[in-house]
């Protein structure tokens, strides 16, 4: 064995070559999906609920979950590894403070997120096609576009909806704290799901008023949540279609994690019957993750190719933003950075 060089200490492991270190980051990168696989069998499965009123051993939790002892105690061993559970020298398993956000009564909670993610997953399996074809994969996969499949299979809309508002659970404080909202007088948020951010905006707000627009199937759960809220008397929900007509009475829009969901032709689309509701000095807010220059890292280049094989949308440069809207009569104004992945993009109209 060669010697350890001087200047090393006795307790780190030597620097790995360059060639070494690119075949284990690929390793790395390709066994994400089994964690992830993991993580959501786990979600399926309802096991943090189960552990919320304490430590249980896998053989009680397989026969309140139909699984195998065995095989339940293998899975929740690795995902002890990884944060997510504890195992005591009795092989009792407990929650940890991670693990804590899969329970359906936390706050954050991620379970709908995750009972999501098994879709996407499924989806990703079809990802070829959309290499192919440049089309959305999901149909390939479930047989109906992603917006249908979720109308017609009301528990996996649920986890859906779910999953969208927990993502805007976690967003909305940063939005809300990194644009100055106060002069917005009437606030339409369109398809602004259950009306997690609108809700957050109009209790930071007290003089703004607000309108949540949505498609039929989601108004209710919205009314209820203003209603939980105690903001019904500023705020009302409407349904309707945004390709078409948008309420016309907000001098503040928008588009929360919305455009990307569609290619160039439909988001304009979109845009320019924002554009027609807008008032000369109504402003438009573009809530989206945005692709950074050349080879930096970003949350938006993963978002990119999962929209890609849901929706066939896209995530977009802030130069394509800029075109997009100027196609639509809006010009971009300030690009407005979040303590999150979004950035909010400022248009306004151009004439």
């Amino acid at each position: 064995m060669a010697d350890q060089p001087a200047d090393q200490p006795a307790d780190q492991p030597a620097a790995q070559p360059a060639a070494l270190e690119g075949v284990l980051r690929i390793l790395q990168i390709n066994e994400a999906h089994i964690c992830g696989h993991m993580l959501q069998l786990a979600a399926e499965l309802g096991i943090a609920d189960l552990l919320a009123a304490g430590p249980r051993d896998a053989a009680g939790l397989a026969a309140d979950t139909g699984s195998d002892p065995d095989a339940l105690h293998r899975l929740l061993r690795f995902l002890a590894g990884q944060g997510i559970f504890t195992e005591d020298d009795a092989g009792r398993f407990s929650l940890t403070p991670t693990g804590d956000c899969l329970r359906s009564d936390h706050p954050q909670s991620l379970l709908d997120l995750l009972r999501w993610s098994t879709v996407v997953s499924r989806t990703f399996q079809d990802a070829r096609y959309s290499l192919r074809t440049g089309l959305p994969a999901f149909p390939e996969a479930f047989g109906q576009p992603l917006f249908e499949y979720l109308r017609d299979h009301p528990e996996v809309g649920g986890h859906f909806n779910g999953a969208m508002a927990g993502f805007s659970r976690l967003e909305s404080a940063a939005v809300t704290g990194a644009y100055d909202f106060s002069g917005a007088r009437v606030v339409v948020d369109v398809a602004g799901g259950d009306g997690t951010l609108l809700a957050d905006l109009l209790k930071a707000h007290p003089a703004a008023e607000g309108v949540l627009m949505e498609q039929p199937h989601v108004v209710e759960g919205a009314a209820r949540r203003f209603e939980a809220e105690g903001l019904s008397a500023r705020c009302r929900v409407v349904s309707g279609d945004f390709f078409d007509e948008i309420p016309a009475s907000g001098d503040l829009y928008i588009l929360k994690s919305i455009i990307h969901d569609w290619a160039d032709d439909d988001a304009l689309r979109i845009l320019t019957a924002c554009r027609r509701a807008m008032a000369p000095g109504s402003r438009l807010l573009l809530i989206e993750s945005v692709v950074p220059p050349g080879n930096t890292p970003g949350e938006a280049k993963l978002r990119d190719v999962v929209m890609l094989t849901l929706l066939g949308g896209r995530e977009r440069t802030r130069e394509e933003y800029a075109q997009l809207l100027g196609k639509a009569g809006l010009r971009l104004g300030q690009v407005v950075a979040t303590r999150s992945p979004l950035q909010i993009l400022e248009a306004l109209p151009s004439d």
